[in-house]
């Protein structure tokens, strides 16, 4: 899927997140890849995107008022917002959830072979996944507010609470 970085540029990079607006991109450009993104989403005869119709809704998303969005996902949001640029829609969800790099599913597999080796013997296979969840989405972790989880958790049954809680 290299042609998402000829799509969107360099979404990641600063570069401007709507194709076709300060990017250089062509037309001829644009519509070859909005057929590119339909044939790479296309399974047996049915497509998930119509590729003339995305090349439209960019073209039409491209003369709104967009100075503003800075960011591939707020982009998301505004089409999100207008909800009728269906194409577009899944095409920058699909530009927002494929990797760019293999570097994070690298790491990922890094880190469960790290914990793997070091807890191999006394540990079941659902609480190898949990803990591989929590090292690789690390990031979502230390926003979470323990107290509060273990207050709710405690919460859902009385003899729980009376033991956790006081």
């Amino acid at each position: 899927m290299a042609f998402l970085s000829t799509f969107f540029g360099r979404p990641r990079g600063g570069a401007n997140p709507i194709p076709a607006q300060g990017t250089g991109i062509e037309d001829k450009d644009l519509r070859l890849s909005c057929h590119l993104l339909e044939n790479a989403l296309r399974f047996e005869e049915r497509s998930d995107i119509d590729a003339d119709e995305l090349y439209m809704e960019l073209k039409l998303f491209h003369t709104l008022q967009t100075d503003e969005l800075n960011s591939p996902i707020d982009v998301l949001k505004r089409l999100k917002e207008f909800g009728y640029f269906p194409n577009a829609t899944i095409a920058y969800r699909m530009l927002l959830t494929i990797p760019v790099t293999v570097a994070s599913a690298e790491r990922s597999f890094s880190k469960l072979k790290l914990l793997k080796s070091y807890l191999r013997s006394t540990m079941s296979q659902e609480r190898l996944s949990g803990l591989a969840m929590i090292a690789i989405e690390n990031g979502i972790l230390e926003d979470i507010n323990c107290e509060e989880l273990i207050n709710q958790f405690a919460m859902k049954n009385a003899r729980r609470a009376s033991r956790i809680i006081g």
